[in-house]
């Protein structure tokens, strides 16, 4: 399949160092908020990379489900690959792919384990079958068949019918502590705008980079 002729010219805006804020927490609030009011299907989707104990990344898409001045919240199982290779290397990196605005972040820290109080508060926040689904998924684990899946949900469902469906001991999230961000604005011709955030010493700085 030859693709070298699918390309378009990215028109959408322009990003430059006076309209950036000092702060990236503050630049993000505003890209997601300008995301959320469009029409892009899972504004808050993002790619989350990490590293095996064999140095290969992988990458796979997670919704982000709370961001501050700490960082990136998302969750999962624990058994999950995710999981696993942050456990031996916490170091990765997020990716958020606002291509209908042209726009791009990327963000790279430490991700750390979230406290099981903050992970109860949100599971509790979840549709009961989101909740089932949880514990109906060994994330991440071989499994023969759609309907052995479907047979342990149902199982699920009628086990936990009668009351709250509890927190799987095997479920949590983790916050992506940053120290580097970039912000990404597609130009004419190629001439990208990328602006990146480094923090150094506690102090956030930030220098542009050529396309």
């Amino acid at each position: 399949m030859a693709l070298e002729s699918e390309r378009r010219e990215y028109q959408f805006g322009r990003l430059t160092r006076e309209s950036l804020a000092d702060s990236p927490f503050q630049q993000f609030e505003l890209w997601m908020q300008q995301a959320l009011e469009s029409d892009i299907k899972d504004p808050t989707a993002m790619c989350v990379a990490t590293v095996g104990a064999d140095g290969r990344p992988w990458q796979r898409m997670v919704l982000l489900k709370g961001f501050d001045e700490h960082g990136f919240v998302f969750y999962t199982n624990l058994g999950s690959r995710k999981a696993r290779e942050i456990a031996a290397n916490s170091q990765v990196s997020l990716h958020f792919p606002w291509v209908r605005l042209d726009r791009q972040v990327i963000v790279g820290g430490r991700a750390e384990p979230l406290p099981k109080t903050e992970v109860l508060s949100y599971f509790l926040k979840r549709p009961a079958e989101s909740q089932l689904g949880a514990w109906a998924s060994r994330q991440s684990a071989p499994i023969s068949s759609r309907q052995i899946l479907e047979a342990e949900f149902q199982r699920l469902k009628d086990k936990f019918s009668k009351g709250k469906v509890p927190l799987p001991d095997f479920w949590g999230g983790f916050r992506v502590v940053p120290d580097s961000i970039e912000f990404w604005q597609g130009g004419n011709r190629r001439l990208h705008d990328r602006f990146y955030y480094q923090l150094e010493d506690g102090e956030w700085g930030v220098e542009r980079l050529a396309p």
